[in-house]
């Protein structure tokens, strides 16, 4: 049965870089998705889980350098794959890679990801993972072990498999997006891919060929210490889910731990960056 949720929209000033904080201090509570608007963020949690006080821990909404304003309405019950289903539109990514619905005609390219959404992230359509894809497409990965860490719907863990990718893993915080994810490695015969719900605690101590990680800056810069470690001499880090301006404080702190910046796809102010580790 479907459940109600809570539509949680926020007015954030100014709102780059405070709309990307504030999500990734919702994130830490219960929220499942979050929609960027021109003016904030959208943020939903099921109703069940609202409460009063569900906020009062969000630093940023103290915080007097933003001024921010919220509502929030109540989403009745929906069915949510109708829902996506009505305005999910098929993509592709430089002739090569395309990304759809079960329901979308197969076309005529070389990587054909299948994937049913839900409530997690990552349907090929935000900046972040169109620009992954790219440089995913763009690197031999033939037998080399790979993560995709936060991986939402796993768009990103399945092109890797099905380029030669192997082995595989495939790690989210969220639930939903863990589910999720074994869903679409099934529909993608890409049975191999492993997928864990959790955080950058589950790979301590592992060793990877190529890591991917499409999340937010603040995390990424907490986790980039721990993703550095992990990667083999010569590894290759993708890392995505910050703006342009950015860079420079994700560089730094990569340059800090043996990773050498080597270029980045950028599209609407978002960026994905390639490292190597030395």
């Amino acid at each position: 049965m479907a459940e109600a949720y809570s539509e949680y929209e926020f007015k954030v000033n100014p709102v780059n870089p405070g709309a990307e904080i504030l999500i990734a201090e919702l994130s830490e509570l219960d929220f499942e998705s979050f929609d960027e608007t021109e003016d904030g963020v959208k943020a939903y949690i099921l109703s069940a889980l609202d409460k009063t006080d569900l906020l009062k821990d969000i630093y940023l909404l103290q915080n007097p350098e933003f001024e921010i304003s919220y509502s929030v309405n109540l989403i009745e019950p929906v069915n949510w794959n109708e829902e996506w289903e009505k305005n999910f539109e098929p993509i592709e990514v430089d002739g090569i890679c395309s990304v759809r619905a079960p329901f979308h005609p197969k076309p005529d390219t070389e990587f054909d990801i299948v994937i049913e959404p839900k409530m997690s992230f990552g349907t090929g359509h935000h900046e972040t993972t169109h620009l992954m894809i790219k440089h995913l497409l763009k690197l031999d990965v033939e037998g080399l072990k790979t993560l995709d860490m936060g991986c939402g719907t796993g768009i990103l863990a399945i092109l890797a498999a099905l380029k030669g990718a192997q082995p595989v893993e495939a790690i989210d915080i969220d639930l939903w997006c863990y589910e999720n994810t074994m869903e679409n490695v099934a529909r993608n015969g890409v049975d191999f891919i492993e997928a864990f719900e959790g955080d950058v605690k589950l790979i301590d101590g592992k060793q990877y060929d190529l890591l991917i990680a499409n999340i937010n800056r603040n995390i990424l810069l907490a986790d980039i210490p721990t993703y550095a470690s992990c990667l083999t001499e010569s590894g290759t880090l993708l890392l995505s889910g910050f703006y342009t301006q950015d860079i420079p404080a994700i560089t730094e702190v990569c340059n800090q731990h043996g990773l050498n910046f080597i270029m980045n796809f950028e599209k609407n102010n978002w960026v994905a960056c390639k490292f190597v580790k030395n």
